[in-house]
């Protein structure tokens, strides 16, 4: 239940729990936990406000809104969360008549930090995708979520939400952000990783159970338990970073941008709707050459040359 009393007991709350209801469908459930106190915010805020009815949502109250919960300390992603909630809330109300438009549109997203995403060196990832492994079923399934995770470049959610029948031989279907679906080659490696699972994956997986990916009680693997998963392959494997879903979907992106060149399929492949979302692999790509400048150009190297003969 939506938090706020006068809300929650309201048509506006019951507006929000219908929202919920309908995201449940396709939302991971951290975006879903994210949405529901993100809303639920909102809902007091609302509440205090004395809003009528969603008609009289503008552009005024939302700054007020995002105003106070930037007063309030919140880091600019979670300010940029919040908008980006009551922005797909507000597409909703408009699509079941409640709303002519949506105001949060009108209103101006919070700067973001740029931050470069931390891949892993290309043969470091090698050597520890290559580490043997004890053959049991479920070493083959984290070997092919491995593969498959570097592979294809999925998110989690994605990753997770596979079925059998999303497998093809050379590639794969998945149900991106948005609810878009897209097609994906899945690598050499992948595949025979995936075959090898396939063989074994009847020892795990529950009668009808239709997930790609099950646990020991045979049912679909959750997020938590594949991100826990990746994080112990990581210790006993011996590699010495931290590693989750997204650090491979990095890796994938980085790696494949610095071979080909190919930023639109790059942005393709990772499902992303705007190249802007992608171009921040090209900074890390340039970061990479001037440190590669840096460190064999004659020229950079002369000021450090005469600070070791002084």
């Amino acid at each position: 239940m939506v938090e706020g009393p006068r809300m929650a007991e309201s048509a506006l709350g019951a507006d929000i729990e219908a929202f919920l209801a309908e995201l449940l469908r396709t939302a991971s459930p951290a975006t879903l936990d994210a949405y529901r106190r993100d809303l639920a915010a909102f809902a007091a805020f609302a509440g205090e406000s004395d809003l009528p009815g969603w008609q009289a949502l503008d552009v005024a109250l939302l700054r007020r809104f995002l105003g106070r919960e930037r007063s309030r300390g919140l880091a600019p992603r979670s300010l940029a969360r919040r908008r980006a909630a009551l922005s797909r809330f507000a597409d909703y109300l408009v699509r079941i008549g409640r709303l002519t438009h949506n105001p949060v549109s009108l209103t101006q997203a919070p700067r973001q930090p740029k931050h470069l995403p931390h891949p892993l060196d290309v043969d470091r990832l090698a050597s520890f995708l290559d580490t043997p492994h004890d053959g049991s079923p479920l070493a083959q399934r984290d070997q092919a979520m491995l593969e498959l995770l570097y592979s294809s470049g999925l998110r989690l959610a994605e990753l997770a939400a596979l079925d059998l029948g999303h497998l093809q031989p050379t590639r794969v279907r998945v149900l991106g952000k948005g609810s878009k679906p897209r097609q994906v080659p899945v690598g050499r490696r992948a595949q025979e990783a995936l075959a090898a699972w396939l063989k074994v994956r009847g020892q795990l997986a529950a009668s009808g159970e239709t997930a790609l990916f099950v646990g020991v009680r045979g049912q679909r693997l959750g997020h938590r338990a594949i991100q826990q998963r990746l994080a112990h392959l990581a210790k006993e494997r011996g590699l010495a970073e931290h590693l989750h879903p997204h650090r491979l979907r990095h890796s994938f992106a980085s790696h494949l941008l610095e071979s080909s060149q190919d930023l639109r399929a790059v942005q393709e492949l990772l499902g992303h709707a705007n190249l802007s979302t992608t171009q921040i692999y090209t900074r890390l790509d340039w970061q990479h050459l001037a440190a590669s400048y840096d460190a064999a150009h004659p020229r950079a190297r002369r000021s450090e040359t005469r600070k070791k003969k002084k």
